[in-house]
């Protein structure tokens, strides 16, 4: 396995020193499948404060140094080096009250939450491997390491990390720790939520996020509790063939692993229960859409997803059924709305929600690519949706003797609105004529009222 030079340069300083040093943990996981890590971690039998003396002439940080960790920069790349250690008590759920150092690599790989990932490697020395990972990964297993509940006690994440691993990795939870896994479930509560955010993002972008999503929906209840009263829930209408909850899955996992798609079909429908209604025998859900949008900003502020993102998110469900009726005018209309960027991210959306619903239905995906050629038309031909497309702008207004500026934007906004509806050109003299017709339609109505 092909270790980057930076690796090689810290494992080599560390052993000219005297002192053992490995790669470690997922990144090992990582190469053994064939996959790039996103980074490397390394394990030694370095006390932080010699590991700190090897790497004098280097950037080092020193922020997990109670836990034995110092942060070593090289060629730009940090790496985490750790001294091998025991775990003390987890008195939080979440981290080691203290550690206690050792000099026994196999001590330090026992720690660790799944075989996969408690492996070390060295470019000379091969895998070191107490606890049958390889097996694992050739199994497409993920078993804790010793007992699976006090792995899922004294950290509580690993619960999330393990159906995570289903997502991501394709594989399946080892029985005991599937028992375990359930039942510590509710422990997830001491576990901040920033964390369990990341986790979530990285299961929701899996390629196995469907059946992890179906599988383990109890354990993403924990953190997002209001999908509960979306399971087992009909819909009683001719399009569904699913409940709410089965259709929010199948629509999320025909998107592409983007973050934005997947958390929004994953919330896009939630108050649909809450929204409920029968006429004649046929399922309606009047107002679901702003009702889940509301919901879903309640959830994004809770689990602290960032301003703009949520507010994305939160808009494509508001609008995940905003009707067109086939013509450019229609686009244009909605563009104007919301922006060519948000408006191509709909148009997935939409897609993604026929793709959930029975398949004698799937027709209409065909409709909305039919609109994402007419969107490409107005773009490439510079098509007007914008004020500041208009062949007139503020000063033209002002111009003709409009003074306030709350009038001067009404006026814009109605040429606009003239424009996108295809009723007059947009060109110059044309909307100069009517703005005046306008102001003086205005005026008129003004001196009535």
């Amino acid at each position: 396995m092909l270790l980057p030079k930076p690796v090689q340069t810290a494992l080599q300083l560390l052993e000219q020193n005297g002192f053992e040093a490995y790669v470690v943990g997922g990144c090992v996981r990582d190469l053994l499948l064939g996959l790039q890590p996103t980074d490397y971690d390394i394990t030694t039998n370095a006390l932080p404060e010699q590991t700190q003396q090897v790497f004098q002439q280097m950037r080092v940080i020193e922020a997990g140094k109670k836990h034995g960790t110092i942060t070593v920069w090289i060629d730009d790349m940090p790496l985490e080096i750790t001294t091998y250690r025991i775990d003390g008590d987890y008195s939080d759920n979440r981290r080691p009250d203290a550690v206690r150092f050792t000099r026994n690599l196999e001590e330090d790989l026992a720690r660790r939450d799944f075989t996969i990932n408690a492996m070390a490697y060295h470019p000379t020395k091969g895998v070191v491997d107490y606890y049958h990972g390889q097996k694992d990964l050739k199994n497409h297993c993920i078993r804790c390491v010793g007992d699976p509940e006090t792995r899922f006690a004294e950290d509580a994440l690993r619960i999330m990390r393990g159906v995570r691993f289903c997502s991501t990795l394709g594989f399946q939870l080892e029985e005991r720790t599937k028992q375990a896994l359930y039942a510590k479930r509710g422990l997830l509560v001491h576990v901040s939520r920033e964390r369990l955010r990341d986790e979530l993002n990285k299961l929701l972008c899996g390629n196995n996020v469907k059946q992890v999503l179906l599988e383990y929906t109890d354990i993403i209840a924990e953190i997002i509790p209001e999908i509960i009263p979306c399971q087992n829930f009909g819909q009683h209408t001719k399009y569904h063939m699913y409940d709410v909850w089965e259709h929010t899955v199948h629509a999320l996992a025909s998107t592409k692993p983007d973050l934005t798609l997947r958390l929004t079909m994953l919330l896009h429908d939630l108050a649909k229960p809450l929204c409920f209604s029968v006429y004649d025998g046929v399922g309606h859900f009047y107002g679901h859409q702003g009702k889940s949008a509301d919901l879903a900003e309640q959830i994004l502020k809770r689990l602290h997803y960032g301003n703009d993102f949520s507010q994305l998110v939160v808009t494509l469900i508001r609008w995940h059924s905003a009707e067109f009726d086939g013509t450019a005018r229609s686009v244009k209309k909605w563009l104007h709305k919301l922006g060519e960027s948000t408006l191509r991210y709909l148009f997935q959306v939409q897609r993604a929600d026929v793709m959930g619903k029975d398949p004698n239905y799937w027709y209409e995906a065909r409709e909305i690519d039919q609109l994402e050629q007419l969107l490409e038309q107005i773009i490439r031909e510079g098509q007007c949706f914008q004020i500041k497309q208009l062949a007139v702008n503020g000063n033209d207004m002002q111009q003709l003797g409009i003074q306030q500026g709350r009038m001067v934007g009404k006026t814009l906004e109605y040429l606009l609105d003239l424009v996108i509806q295809e009723k007059v050109p947009n060109q110059k003299q044309v909307l100069l004529d009517t703005a005046k017709e306008y102001l003086v339609s205005q005026t008129a109505s003004n001196s009535e009222n």
